[in-house]
């Protein structure tokens, strides 16, 4: 299924500033936030040297610069993480997206490297890696996205055939190429599979909702006969509810 999303509605979605799920990812760790602190201190420092070299006289403009950059340890995150979103809202069209969970495995992969002496006193390399799950879902068109994330307990939860939702762009008003897609959806067990939460989830959790209740409307409307298999006609459709389907309407 791909329902077209107006400009309005994925600008709701991908907001210009910084949610605070999008704030609290981008402070990072410990290391994160150290390195933001010696920016702001040598920010600060290097500002107090040009003070002594330029005198008096730019010394108000100086000093609003120099708290703009002391604070950079605060207001850091909220540039970074609204960058990124940037980056999602330069696509000009979207459509939400549904369709199940096809594959998911766990990797090791390498997140960094540090130098260090062994007991020799010989400089070696150190790896640290971390444990990723790697899902990948699609649909009957055929189409197919995998995106890997930090391996979390809440994953053991999910198995292949899983309703999966999501939020795809495109530079095309047809959607017939999708750029780039967003954290994942499982509205079955109401987890996310994200890395980055580029998405409000209360916006698109309304939307899944909606979209939701729309199938069932149109599930009552259908008669209840028998096919071939002994189905019947709304239970048949409502399993379809898993397949990829294309609507017209705008959300």
């Amino acid at each position: 299924m791909l329902v077209p999303l107006t400009r309005q509605k994925f600008e709701q979605l991908i907001p210009l500033i910084a949610t605070a799920s999008q704030y609290k990812y981008a402070w990072g760790n410990l290391s994160d936030f150290l390195i933001r602190l010696l920016i702001s201190f040598v920010s600060v420092l290097i500002l107090y040297l040009i003070r002594l070299v330029v005198g008096d006289n730019f010394v108000p403009f100086i000093i609003l610069i120099a708290i703009f950059s002391g604070l950079y340890w605060l207001w850091g995150p909220v540039f970074w993480a609204s960058l990124r979103n940037f980056e999602c809202r330069r696509y000009k069209y979207s459509g939400f997206w549904r369709g199940e969970v096809i594959d998911l495995y766990v990797t090791e992969e390498i997140i960094g490297k540090e130098q260090t002496v062994n007991k020799r006193g010989e400089l070696v390399i150190v790896e640290n890696r971390e444990r990723r799950l790697n899902l990948e879902v699609g649909d009957e068109t055929g189409f197919t996205t995998q995106l890997q994330v930090p391996l979390k307990r809440a994953h053991q939860a999910i198995a292949p055939g899983e309703i999966a939702e999501m939020l795809v762009m495109s530079n095309r008003a047809d959607l017939s190429r999708i750029a780039k897609v967003s954290d994942i959806y499982l509205p079955e067990l109401d987890l996310w599979v994200s890395d980055y939460p580029c998405l409000r989830h209360d916006e698109f959790v309304d939307i899944s909702s909606r979209i939701g209740n729309d199938d069932d409307e149109e599930v009552q409307r259908q008669p209840t006969k028998k096919n071939r298999t002994g189905e019947t006609s709304k239970s048949a459709y409502s399993r379809s509810r898993k397949s990829s389907k294309r609507r017209t309407e705008n959300y």
